[in-house]
């Protein structure tokens, strides 16, 4: 296995405008991903998420947005150390693209980065795969989130 894109595609039974301020707006990341999420959602914005918050060890991942073309496309890189600039060797890129299908939407998700981290082989199938396995529990919470927001 290559190891270097993990694809998912999902439909959402909401508007793109709707799936774009989920996947890009903070209040509502959060509500879906991360236990915490802080940062301006436009290109060049900086900040973190927060996964494990309320435990002994929450961990704490620095993000940079790169690209907002409402409602298309949103994209980001993450993972790269606290205090450094997102780099193509230093984090990886999540891009959400967008798409109307009939009345919803169908979201491409793309995350890239993994080979150029320079890991050992070990590691980087491990984190390839914990990702891989993070996109496929986080990914149908956006749908039952979106869901919630259509009840409201």
């Amino acid at each position: 296995m290559e190891y270097g894109t993990l694809e998912r595609e999902i439909h959402i039974d909401a508007s793109p405008d709707v799936v774009f301020d989920v996947v890009s707006s903070p209040e509502h990341v959060r509500e879906w991903w991360p236990d915490e999420a802080d940062y301006p959602p436009a290109p060049g914005g900086s900040g973190r998420i927060v996964f494990d918050q309320g435990t002994d060890d929450p961990k704490a991942v620095a993000i940079t947005v790169v690209e907002v073309e409402k409602p298309r496309l949103f994209s980001f890189r993450w993972t790269h150390p606290v205090g450094e600039p997102a780099a193509t060797a230093n984090s990886l890129l999540v891009t959400f693209e967008l798409v109307p299908a009939g009345s919803g939407t169908t979201l491409k998700l793309t995350e890239t980065g993994f080979r150029e981290q320079g890991w050992e082989v070990a590691v980087l199938e491990e984190q390839y795969r914990d990702h891989e396995n993070g996109w496929d529990f986080f990914l149908p919470r956006l749908g039952q989130y979106v869901d919630k927001l259509a009840a409201r």
